[in-house]
């Protein structure tokens, strides 16, 4: 099980990957907006502990993952199962501007926690890459459960796997991870598997983030 802890700089995060999540492809937001976005990042900088971990196995879990999926990891020769998040400390920010109701910081918060998780994993793969450089292996794109075909009541399936070390991430009872600014899944990996560009033509689940980013350039 590898296991660590981030802090916000090391994701790379930029006021572009902010305005493009926020929905803003060809258009720039006005300066209300660019100047909450700026405040509520400098407001994170400051405590932001987004976190991974990741586990390697040989053998693939029994997972219901459908057909997409497994032939996107046709080929591996192990499988890594991660979860990232964007910690307790940003869920417990963003309830805090809802109970403030300040509706424009909530909208930003939001698209800035997506950011925040997806960077995260980001830097897992990353990780993960140099951890199988010396065996001259790469990796496939990392899914998850509720994308793809693969059912998201799967994450009962996978959370097992973790033997509690979820870098504090729960299900709820309908599979929802808590803090919501979190992802998980798995990569495969081996000399013979490589990551690709997001085949959307292949998925028919309209409100996946990667297809809403690709057909909205």
């Amino acid at each position: 099980m590898t296991q660590k802890t981030l802090d916000f700089d090391a994701l790379g995060i930029t006021l572009a990957d902010v305005f493009e999540q926020m929905g803003y492809h060809d258009t720039e937001p006005d300066d209300t907006t660019r100047r909450e976005t700026q405040a509520i990042i400098a407001e994170a900088r400051s405590w932001l502990h987004p976190r991974f971990c990741y586990q390697v196995m040989r053998e693939m879990p029994v997972f219901d993952m459908g057909k997409i999926i497994l032939r996107q990891l046709r080929g591996s020769e192990a499988y890594a199962l991660f979860i990232c998040t964007g910690g307790i400390e940003y869920e417990a920010y963003q309830q805090r501007l809802n109970d403030k109701g300040d509706m424009v910081r909530i909208f930003i918060a939001d698209a800035l926690g997506s950011v925040i998780a997806e960077k995260c994993a980001d830097v897992m793969e990353a990780t993960l890459q140099e951890s199988i450089d010396k065996l001259q292996w790469q990796h496939t794109n990392r899914f998850s459960p509720g994308y793809c075909g693969w059912d998201v009541s799967q994450q009962q399936l996978l959370f097992p796997l973790f033997e509690g070390h979820t870098c504090g991430v729960r299900l709820t009872d309908s599979s929802l991870m808590v803090p919501i600014k979190s992802v998980s899944g798995i990569v495969g990996l081996g000399k013979n598997v490589r990551k690709l560009d997001y085949a959307c033509g292949l998925c028919d689940f309209s409100q996946c983030f990667k297809r809403n980013l690709k057909f909205s350039k």
